[in-house]
């Protein structure tokens, strides 16, 4: 016979926390002991079986060996356990042949095959699959651990304290009344929500099961490593009913915090004859303690059933308090305590479906600079002053309103249209925030919908607030704007058309066409703008004025610009070895393109994949462009230069040039704006701007290109003003690679002919 480990005493980190009735010599069994105490091991892995096999084998528990039966999934437990008798203990995977096939042969157990005795450890590897407070609730399990923390005495701890319960269970018939008691007041436990209502309802349960007045208190004492601290009430009841939330002392309560304190010491429950005190033992470093008064003393049935009751409690203190944590940090904002985004949305569902949505009004305030506050102060400063914004919003706009914090700097406000407002909410920032003995002063830019106008969801409210804040910020800081739906419109279609053009780049639904430039003295083509066009699945063109703002806003225009360079270089490449050599290619260069970090890198890495002569690639940028940043584009343009390639500066005369900045820009080139060209011969001004912009470039040293020349008379009288370039529809329409290639063949020349 192997040595019993019956007497084994575990070190005190290895205690199990549930505490079992006593051994006593019991009444003949309706059901007669067997010689082995059968084990089920349920899981998919055969090494767990192996190693449990190996680590129990040996050893005895209430006297009786270990028998293991073995099962590798959910469906041969099925088959097994309807044919398999007094299984006192079965050790269950969560995640076999599906996510929750654990979780449903708990249910066929219990419910199917109304076994009720059998004592179910759920085991998992997968933390996340660890069951929930729904799990706990909905399926009838005594125990769950993860693989990873059951050390072969942690195992046989609970194997023995399942083996335990499961003897007691099957000798105490005449306690079963009782039992089901238990059983009951679990469910009802476990349907309630939130550390304080369970802990409440414990106490409601502990009265029940004992027929007597709910009169007495339930507290946690945290015991971290510089030790434990105060006795806090959790829930209170009869008498202590204004102990909630409250430090109990020996000061307060003499006899309940001595009672407490000896019950937490020795880890036990004391009987008196007029009172109770119940030890539930927490994980974590954390304990919990009951003390209740009876109006007589207990019997040896009622001390033995609140020992039970005890041992599952504890289960549900500790989980019901991590759902509850989990709970507030998927809802509340950690800093300030106010309701996070998603715990808002739901206000908001909450609020558009009900009856006050009529009166009520959303705001989003952005405490303007904050950032620079932060970053000049400290984040713990900029921490407490989010604070003391937080608690401003709650304590000055009254108790019936929503605050909540969804951002960095950005606080919500919901309630009735009279109290959010601009005038009051802005009117809260005029006194400044003193912080560590500092006055602080802000200012905020609101945004706001009335939900009265609104339709949609909450979170279709909150973006159309973000939409207000956003127009709010660009009118100047410091003010409020109300959302309207023509705002909506536009802002949905600018998204809608984004995710559209993301789609269109990924499924090259776009294209790069070429629109001649040609000397106006021979009339013969010199080179082409590449230009990039759009057209959708159903053929219709989308207009480049539309979509390249929205690729500048998104981004996409770094990826779509690399790509339009790419292809324009490779054509060029082509047209040369057909026999086009002296041929500029013309590539547009978006300002956000321009100003990404590695701008140079892509051209420089674009012309030796492609093989591209850079004498022969242009870049051509806006005016508006070139005078924003001139310092930063003269450094930019200088290595730019640096490469070979040349530059132009387009829609020329539409912007306000510097012309001191302009001498300073390395470019070779200056194109008039088609604006210009067709007021030659359209506006009583003429030509006066097109041949300032031909003059200046004769004396900068610039070449000079027009665009947009639709008729005879417009190419002539440019020719006779000395521009010695242009484009428009009246030589050639922008097309595709292969008929640039036909035209220049063919077409073109026989047009100069």
């Amino acid at each position: 016979m192997p040595q019993s480990l019956e007497n084994h005493v575990p070190a005190k980190d290895d205690q199990d926390d549930l505490v079992f009735l006593e051994e006593h010599p019991a009444a003949p069994a309706t059901h007669a002991p067997r010689e082995v105490w059968r084990v089920m091991i349920i899981d998919d892995d055969e090494d767990v079986h192996s190693t449990t096999t190996f680590a129990l084998g040996n050893l005895d528990m209430q006297h009786r060996p270990l028998e293991f039966v073995h099962a590798y999934s959910a469906g041969q437990a099925r088959e097994m356990l309807r044919h398999e008798e007094e299984i006192a203990v079965i050790l269950l995977d969560v995640v076999m042949e599906q996510d929750d096939a654990g979780l449903h042969l708990v249910r066929y157990i219990r419910e199917t095959l109304k076994l009720a005795d059998v004592r179910i450890i759920l085991r998992t590897g997968q933390p996340g699959y660890a069951p929930e407070i729904d799990a706990i609730r909905d399926y009838d399990i005594n125990d769950y651990k993860t693989k990873s923390e059951l050390t072969r005495i942690k195992l046989f701890t609970t194997v023995t304290a399942a083996i335990r319960s499961y003897e007691q269970i099957r000798k105490i018939n005449d306690s079963r009344r009782g039992l089901d008691r238990i059983v009951h007041a679990s469910t009802e436990l476990m349907s309630l929500h939130g550390v304080q209502n369970f802990a409440a309802g414990v106490l409601t349960q502990i009265a029940h099961l004992l027929g007597q007045e709910t009169n007495g208190v339930l507290c946690v004492q945290e015991c971290p490593e510089n030790g434990c601290q105060e006795l806090v009430v959790m829930a209170a009841a009869g008498q202590y009913v204004n102990h909630n939330n409250t430090q109990l002392t020996c000061s307060t309560e003499p006899r309940i915090a001595s009672a407490m304190e000896h019950t937490l010491e020795e880890r036990r429950n004391h009987y008196e004859d007029d009172a109770v005190t119940l030890y539930f033992a927490g994980k974590a470093s954390r304990a919990f303690v009951a003390f209740l008064h009876t109006n007589r003393a207990l019997t040896e049935i009622e001390q033995r059933l609140l020992e039970v009751f005890c041992s599952n409690v504890a289960v549900g203190l500790d989980n019901v308090e991590l759902v509850s944590h989990l709970h507030n940090a998927a809802f509340y904002d950690a800093l300030s305590k106010l309701p996070n985004r998603t715990r808002l949305v739901e206000i908001l569902d909450a609020t558009i479906s009900g009856p006050g949505k009529d009166d009520a009004t959303l705001s989003l305030v952005d405490l303007d600079h904050f950032a620079e506050t932060n970053d000049a102060l400290g984040h713990q400063f900029g921490d407490e002053l989010l604070v003391a914004v937080a608690e401003r919003l709650q304590s000055r706009l009254g108790q019936h309103l929503t605050v909540a914090r969804i951002g960095g700097d950005i606080f919500c406000v919901l309630g009735d249209a009279t109290q959010v407002n601009p005038t009051t909410i802005l009117g809260l920032f005029q006194v400044p925030f003193s912080i560590e003995g500092q006055d602080v002063q802000l200012s905020a830019t609101l945004g706001l919908v009335r939900l009265a106008e609104h339709e949609g969801t909450g979170a279709d409210a909150l973006k159309d607030a973000d939409i207000a804040l956003k127009r709010a910020k660009s009118m100047q800081r410091a003010g409020h704007f109300y959302y309207s739906r023509s705002m909506g419109v536009e802002i949905r279609e600018r998204v809608r058309m984004m995710h559209a053009l993301r789609s269109a780049f990924s499924q090259n639904q776009l294209f790069v066409v070429y629109q001649p430039q040609i000397d106006l003295v021979t009339r013969r083509p010199v080179g082409a703008e590449a230009l990039l066009r759009w057209q959708t699945a159903d053929g219709k063109f989308v207009s480049p004025d539309k979509f390249i703002p929205i690729a500048e806003y998104s981004g996409l225009i770094i990826d779509m610009g690399e790509w339009v360079m790419r292809t324009a270089c490779r054509e060029l490449v082509a047209l040369r070895a057909a026999g086009h050599d002296n041929f500029t290619m013309s590539i547009n260069v978006s300002q956000v393109q321009f100003r990404h970090p590695y701008f140079l890198e892509m051209l420089r890495r674009a012309l030796a994949d492609t093989g591209a002569p850079p004498e022969f690639v242009e870049l051509e940028i806006t005016e508006s462009m070139a005078m924003e940043e001139p310092d930063m584009l003269i450094k930019m343009l200088a290595q730019i230069k640096q490469t070979g390639v040349s530059i132009a500066i387009d829609d020329f005369g539409t912007g306000f040039s510097s012309l001191s900045y302009l001498q300073r820009l390395q470019i070779d080139r200056l194109k008039i704006d088609r604006a210009f060209v067709t007021e030659i011969t359209g506006s009583a001004r003429g030509s006066s701007i097109a041949e300032m912009v031909i003059q200046l470039g004769r004396n900068l040293g610039l070449a000079v290109i027009a665009e947009g020349v639709e008729d005879e008379r417009q190419a002539q009288i440019l020719q006779s003003l000395g521009c010695p370039l242009a484009q428009g529809f009246l030589f050639a329409r922008p097309m595709t690679a292969d008929a640039l290639n036909g035209w220049l063949s063919n077409d073109a020349l026989e047009g100069v002919a």
